[in-house]
């Protein structure tokens, strides 16, 4: 991928804040225990500490493996694609390397209440009961030794306290709606908005030529990434670039107030 702004960008996340980003809940996630067949997590979000909190099955062959041992060595596996359809939608993987646990009785109501906050799953309401006898799912948590990360920025490694220093990007709950309605609502706009960036010190390669098509890729506090590629009349290659954000901004209203700038002066 080729990072139009990188050498004038004047912000961008950190590898702790793409990590946490990354292991925040919203991307698919499978779990990686030796001598166990790999397991897709059904949900998943992390504790104010960054913890992966994982849904699975009473059954699975993980928590099978985890009866009468106090832990198991684990991977979790995060995968982050595009909401936006594309031949190319994977935008990042991480990858948590540490020790599952079975969340104790005591702290498994709030730990399904906090992945319910990003799924609102019936099972967790059957994972955060009392009574453990017949229930069908549980929760896992993922003590965390070590995270890689390989992204649009780079590739990264990084030590449990600088994961847990690290915090979410504040958009990443709402990105998908607001990647989905550009593409499907403001493909037009994009391409005006890039015309007149191009040549701009954090556009320089922009390029947006009349048969160029731009889809929004990602977002994040400091600014969004544009996929271009030329239409079946060219064979250009896609190139991915990257528009900064006059200042970061924290939540949607910021958010409103940069797009109304980006914007400003292109016809709908």
């Amino acid at each position: 991928m080729s990072e139009a702004s990188e050498a004038a960008a004047p912000r961008r996340p950190t590898a702790g804040e793409r990590a946490r980003t990354l292991s925040y809940g919203v991307a698919d996630g499978v779990l990686a225990v030796p001598g166990v067949p790999y397991a897709a997590v059904p949900a998943h979000a992390t504790d104010a500490d960054g913890r992966p909190l994982l849904l699975l099955p009473a059954e699975s062959a993980v928590v099978s493996a985890l009866a009468g041992e106090p832990d198991l060595p684990a991977t979790l596996r995060i995968s982050d694609v595009a909401p936006v359809p594309l031949p190319d939608r994977l935008r990042g993987q991480a990858w948590l390397h540490g020790w599952i646990t079975e969340v104790p009785e005591g702290e498994r109501r709030d730990a399904a209440l906090r992945i319910s906050r990003l799924h609102p799953r019936p099972e967790l309401l059957e994972a955060g009961a009392a009574d453990s006898a017949r229930r069908r799912w549980t929760v896992l948590a993922l003590e965390v030794a070590e995270v890689e990360v390989k992204d649009m920025w780079g590739s990264a490694t990084l030590e449990p306290e600088e994961y847990a220093a690290g915090v979410p990007d504040p958009l990443v709950a709402i990105e998908s709606g607001i990647l989905s309605h550009l593409d499907e609502c403001h493909r037009d706009e994009l391409v005006v908005m890039l015309r007149r960036l191009d040549g701009a010190s954090h556009v320089p390669a922009a390029r947006a030529g009349r048969d160029t098509v731009v889809r929004p890729l990602a977002l994040d506090r400091y600014g969004m990434w544009l996929r271009c590629s030329g239409t079946e009349r060219t064979d250009a290659a896609p190139v991915d670039l990257r528009v900064v954000f006059g200042e970061p901004v924290s939540d949607i209203h910021g958010l409103r107030c940069v797009y109304r700038r980006l914007f400003a002066g292109v016809s709908h």
